[in-house]
């Protein structure tokens, strides 16, 4: 069973994951690409053996979609609101036409630098972890593809953007990386996944709906 989830925002998606399982009653539950705790948005989710070896192998080569906001003049230590806040510059001085010409330089192929708080292994231990203890350490950047980068409202310090990535792309270190080019700092205000591959927000199902419909037994799969 392959399932198309909101994830909602402030719980983690090894938190979807164990609540399908309780509804389910089935151990073997896995998902497909991590949303962090402050995101919301689609979580494919596979329940059972096949079903999750099936979402593995789909999800590692699936375009992801994102709506993000993004505060101007302040980095975080996380690359998000849950990190430790610094301010960096002045963003009223930003314009919208010097936004636009920054996100060209980030569409098509680029090496990104993954947020030291991810779950990116290290000698075997996440970086995060690595991060809490107060190491001192820099991610190797990765190749990744910006698909599509539109500005769509600007309000100082605020910027939203729509975004399609290909697997492995960070949208924290995105925003971090479009706040240094345009010399004020910036992070990841807020974020949601609208799609991932062939699955949309609009078609996906919120855990509570998920939960009535399984307990009904309404046919509540969909197809990757």
């Amino acid at each position: 069973m392959i399932l198309s989830l909101i994830k909602p925002a402030g719980i983690s998606s090894h938190a979807v994951v164990n609540q399908v399982r309780r509804i389910t009653g089935e151990k073997k539950v896995g998902h497909g690409g991590t949303l962090d705790p402050l995101a919301k948005g689609v979580l494919i989710v596979g329940v059972g053996r096949e079903s999750t070896k099936k979402l593995q192998q789909y999800s590692k080569n699936t375009d992801k979609e994102y709506l993000a906001t993004i505060e101007l003049g302040k980095n975080s230590s996380t690359d998000d609101s849950e990190g430790q806040l610094i301010t960096v510059g002045d963003p009223t001085n930003v314009s919208r036409d010097t936004i636009e010409k920054v996100l060209k330089k980030f569409t098509g192929k680029i090496k990104q630098r993954p947020p030291k708080y991810s779950a990116i292994k290290i000698k075997g231990s996440p970086a995060y972890k690595l991060a809490r203890k107060g190491n001192i350490f820099a991610l190797p950047k990765r190749s990744v593809e910006i698909k599509s980068l539109e500005l769509i409202e600007f309000a100082p310090p605020f910027m939203k953007i729509a975004v399609t990535v290909s697997s492995g792309t960070y949208i924290r270190s995105l925003a971090r990386d479009i706040g240094a080019k345009l010399k004020v700092g910036g992070y990841l205000k807020d974020l949601t996944r609208t799609r991932v591959g062939s699955f949309t927000l609009e078609q996906s199902t919120s855990i509570e709906d998920f939960a009535k419909k399984y307990k009904m037994g309404d046919t509540i799969e969909n197809e990757a």
